[in-house]
């Protein structure tokens, strides 16, 4: 898809790739969670007495068949935002605040694997992966004349996106795993 002056395409790469590079990053995420959760939970209740009982309950109760059903929620949720990019030339403001969103995720990740000074779910595909295409696909936009300005609220914007789907999608999980 050209934009309005036509100098630009915004290619499959750059809104689809977002599922793409999403679903990489998830496929980590997969792999290391439940085992992560059971192996480290005692550690992080101990050094963060802060955080409320409930928190860590909720943590520690997903297993691995739940968790994949929630990667498949947040697939769906995924998957509209890339179309939708797709269908608009990246012009989409769903696309745009996804695409923010999970870049934004993706530097939760390394700030999570700061606080407990090793390795967390999604930390190895997150510098490799999620940053770099995040900041590619803005490029790419950006050159098409079609990334709309970030202002602070659009990052606030970006990761109550990413909560919101992240807690619709285990929500949704738990449902039909414990139905």
């Amino acid at each position: 898809m050209m934009n309005s002056s036509g100098d630009e395409a915004i290619e499959g790469a750059v809104t689809l790739g977002l599922l793409a590079a999403w679903a990489l990053h998830d496929l980590e995420e997969l792999a290391t969670v439940p085992g992560w959760w059971r192996r480290n939970l005692p550690a992080l209740r101990e050094r963060y007495p802060g955080v409320p009982e409930a928190v860590w309950r909720r943590a520690g109760s997903a297993d691995g068949r739940e968790f994949a059903v929630a990667v498949g929620a947040m697939a769906a949720v995924v998957a509209s935002a890339s179309v939708a990019g797709r269908l608009t030339g990246g012009r989409s403001a769903t696309y745009q605040t996804a695409l923010n969103a999970f870049g934004l995720h993706g530097l939760v990740h390394l700030a999570q694997a700061g606080l407990v000074r090793g390795y967390t779910p999604g930390a190895a595909t997150s510098p490799l992966i999620v940053v770099p295409f995040t900041l590619w696909a803005r490029s790419r936009l950006r050159r098409a004349g079609v990334l709309r300005a970030t202002r602070p609220r659009d990052l606030a914007l970006g990761l109550g996106f990413a909560g919101a789907a992240t807690v619709a999608a285990h929500t949704v999980a738990r449902r039909l795993t414990k139905a």
